[in-house]
Order: C-alpha cells, then structure tokens, then sequence
C-alpha cells in the first residue's frame, strides 16, 4: 500500500469511529460543506458571547436575554460573530440555542444568505421534528427552495433514515441539477445507516461517470463501507486512490478513517501506524483540532494502549488555552475503557475545579465507569457532587444507575430511579429503552407481582410509551398471578392499542370474573 503525506482543508464533519457513530458525521455537516467557514481567530468579544450562550445550559436564562443584555452593555454584534456563534453550538450539539440565535436574528430583520435558511431548517428538524422542517421548507419562496435548503430537507430525511421520503428527495434534486457530492454523501450514510454498506461503491462510481467531485467526506464513506463489508483491501484501495491521484481531498479524517479500519479488523501494527500518521498531519495543521486528538485518544483506548491515552491527553491540554468539557468526557471515557481509575479520578478532579460550567454528562462519564465495577458507592459520591453544583435534570445518571441495579436484579432500587427520572424528564422527550423496560416486565411476570407491573405500566404511561408487549406482560402478569381487573378492555383503547389475537384472548381471561 502506497503511504503518503497528504494536506487538504479541514471539513466540518469528521470521520466515525469504529463504534459505528458513522451516521452521525452528515448530522453535524453544516448542511453543506460549502457553508463550512475557515478556522479564525475569535476576538475577545466574540469568545465573550459564545461563553455566555454556551453556558445557557448552566446559568438559566434565555438566549434573547443574553443577546438583549450583552447588547446594551454597548456590545455591537456582528453577523458573522453570530453566525458562528451558531455553527459552534451546533457542533456541541446546543440545537435549541442555536435555533433561538437565529430566531432573535430574524426579529431583528438581520438579512439571512441562502445558507442560513438551511441552517435554520436543520436546527428546526433537530429541535422541533422533521414536520416543522418540511412546512419550513415548503413555505420558503421558489428562489429560497434552492440547493442548500434541498440539502438540509434530504440531511433531516437521511438522519432519520426516513429512505423512501430521502431517495424520493434526491431524486427531485437530480432533476433540478441540484445533485453535489454532499447530496450523494447524505444518501450514502443513509445506506451505512441502513447497515447495507454494499450500495455505497455503485454510488461513487456512479459519482465518477457523472464527474462528481468526490469530497473528503466522500472519500471517508466510501472507506467505511468497506470497512463494515469486512474488506480491508478495499478500503487500501481507496487509500491508493487517494495517494497515487494526490488528492487534496486527504486529511487528518483520512488517517482517522484508516486506522479505524485496521482497529476495526484487530490489525494491531497497521493502526498504531496509521495513527502516527494522523497525529504527525494534527500537529501540522495551522489551527490544531480538538476532533483529531478525540479520535486518537479514543482509538489508543480501543487498543487498550494506557500509555498513549495519558500522552496524547495531555498533548491535547497542551495544545489550547482550555480544555473542553468534551475533551474531559473523552479522555474520561478512554481511561475508564482502559480500567485507570486513578487516572479517571485525577482527571475528573482537574475538571471539577476548572470547569466554567457543571456538565452533567462529564460527571456521567465517571459514574459509568465505576458502576461498570460495581463500586456503586464512589458512583453515588460523584452523583451526590453533581446534585451540589448543578440544577440538573439528572435523567441520564439516573438511567446509569437503574441498569446497574436491573442487571443485578436489585428491581426495588432500579424502580426508585425510574420513577425519579420519569418525574424530571420532559413527556414525550425521554422514555426508558425497550430493553429496561423488558427487564421490568419479565421480572413482574416472573414473579406474578400485579403491583409492580401496575406500578411500573403508570410510570410508562405518564411518559407516554405504553405499547401493546407493554400491556401482553401486564396481561401475562395478571394471568400469572391468577388476577383479574374487568377495566383493562377500558384501559387498552383509551391508550390507543391495537387488539390482536393473541392479546384479545389474554384479556378475555383478565377480564372474566
């Protein structure tokens, strides 16, 4: 295999990890690449701002009271400083903020570019569902339902993997000659995400016939195809590619990509090589990338290699003026992979007294580790610090601690953390996963416990993610327990659940007297 130094620009987007978080890469593409702006130099003003908006989360507040306020402190904000305001907090996944951003713009009659409009249309899709976002587009003028806000629509559809609204789109987009390499590249990820990785290589040669320029991104998806195909030569074969044409499309994401394939097939030596090629192409780059060390701290972790996660930590701290919460929740996340746990606490102690905001999903990072060790009592004191220095909701530590105790049977502890975490979750925005859920059910129905399994059926109620395998264990439950309840034909249609054979014939014995 040809090996090469290769520069090119930085897209917004990076590559997946071999913990298949591929999908995710068209997500956070800025809609379209030629949207992406160039690294610069935040003035202090501008670092001000975003500091402010960016820790929201923590201080409570609005986002058109921060504007609002910041402005009459004799503070003139730019369009350009707002705008990556915007791009910054959507690449830390603040959609909502984002969205408001650009809602106060609007009022203020700032005028959008073309770009802007599928911007606000992503964030639309990510914060108020993919309905919003298509009357959004469907409202826009002719002249506004251009190639950028085609791209965002087919972007929400791909994401969500809605294939038949998506394929439909992308088709309508060919005939308007609308069709980039970004619009092959959302299709594409749709296809990885659909796990049928084989359709992706017809589509780059399609790409090639049509002359398509093929995009880092492109390169990228084409390479984890074949990694998820389990053909390590095909994805050298694109690294060839790559290297005898001299593309400049090749970056640090291509090094990524490449080690994470040889990690994904146990080719230990060849990704160890690969990633001395991609930090060598990091620490060339003009602007440094906090993604580029994410990507090797995660990749040593996989390899198990403690040494290098603790070396590239802290190169990465060296390499900025701060450190990130999500470079904590990285390194966080690496040294737990790699049982330090001396390593885990020191540096979540660093973070707890330099962090500007308490984020909750850092201290998550630290609890997982020790509940994966069973050492519940150093859990709780990191939760019980959490609940000191921050407002909360503490939905998600809640859920870690409730599968510890599920998989160890302990149901009582495990139902006290559902309900707390139902009672300060948003209806409709979480729910437990399916297979808690299952654990719950199982262990009721085992066990004949009517109570529990009624107790259990009103928490998911009240959450509004009671289906008809949720009422089948309720039904088994009663059976099981030799109980009945002459409402329960009351209760299935009141929550809209279909009636099948099977469950009819439950109820009739449920329901009989």
């Amino acid at each position: 295999m040809i090996i090469i130094r290769c520069r090119g620009r930085i897209p917004l987007t990076t590559t997946s990890t071999i913990l298949r978080t591929f999908s995710t890469m068209v997500e956070e593409s800025n809609v379209s690449s030629e949207i992406v702006s160039p690294p610069h130099k935040q003035s202090a003003n501008e670092k001000r701002l975003y500091r402010r908006l960016s820790e929201l989360g923590a201080t409570g507040g609005t986002v058109a009271q921060t504007l609002n306020h910041y402005m009459r402190e004799g503070n003139f904000v730019k369009k350009i400083e707002l705008e990556r305001c915007v791009r910054e907090l959507r690449r830390y996944g603040k959609y909502q903020h984002a969205l408001e951003v650009m809602e106060w713009m609007d009022k203020r009659e700032i005028n959008f570019s073309n770009t802007d409009f599928a911007v606000r249309l992503d964030l639309i899709s990510k914060v108020h569902g993919v309905s919003e976002a298509e009357d959004f587009f469907n409202n826009l003028s002719p002249q506004l339902q251009n190639r950028n806000t085609y791209g965002a629509l087919l972007n929400t559809y791909c994401k969500l993997k809605m294939a038949d609204k998506a394929l439909a789109l992308f088709n309508v987009i060919d005939s308007k000659n609308f069709t980039t390499s970004l619009a092959y590249n959302n299709i594409m990820t749709l296809y990885i995400g659909l796990e049928q990785p084989e359709k992706v290589p017809p589509l780059i040669e399609e790409m090639k016939r049509r002359k398509i320029y093929l995009s880092t991104f492109t390169y990228n998806i084409w390479m984890q195809s074949f990694s998820l195909l389990g053909d390590i030569e095909g994805v050298e074969r694109v690294f060839d590619e790559i290297a005898r044409d001299g593309k400049e499309t090749c970056n640090w994401t291509t090094y990524s990509n490449l080690a994470g394939a040889y990690v994904k097939a146990g080719l230990v030596e060849k990704a160890e090589s690969a990633l001395k090629m991609l930090e060598n192409e990091i620490k060339e780059l003009k602007h440094s990338s906090r993604e580029g060390y994410h990507f090797l701290i995660t990749f040593y972790s996989t390899l198990n290699n403690r040494e290098q996660v603790h070396r590239v930590s802290s190169l990465l701290k060296s390499s900025f003026e701060t450190t990130s919460n999500m470079s904590y929740r990285i390194i966080l996340q690496a040294l737990s992979k790699v049982n330090d746990l001396e390593g885990m606490k020191k540096w979540f102690e660093e973070w707890e007294s330099n962090c500007s905001y308490y984020d909750t999903r850092v201290a998550n990072v630290v609890i997982s580790g020790y509940l994966q060790l069973n050492m519940v009592e150093e859990a709780e004191l990191v939760f019980h610090g959490s609940v000191k220095r921050s407002s909360g909701p503490f939905v998600q530590t809640l859920v870690l601690f409730m599968k510890h105790y599920l998989a160890r049977q302990q149901i009582d502890l495990a139902m006290k953390c559902l309900e707390t975490a139902s009672a300060q979750a948003e209806i409709g925005n979480w729910y437990p996963h399916s297979e808690s859920i299952d654990v719950f059910l199982e262990y009721f129905e085992k066990e004949k416990d009517v109570a529990g399994a009624e107790k259990l059926y009103k928490i998911l109620q009240k959450l509004k993610c009671v289906d008809d395998k949720v009422y089948s264990h309720l039904l088994q439950t009663y059976i099981a327990a030799g109980k009945t309840e002459p409402d329960m034909g009351q209760r299935i249609e009141r929550d809209g659940i279909v009636v099948t054979t099977e469950l009819g014939n439950m109820l009739k014995k449920v329901c009989s007297e």
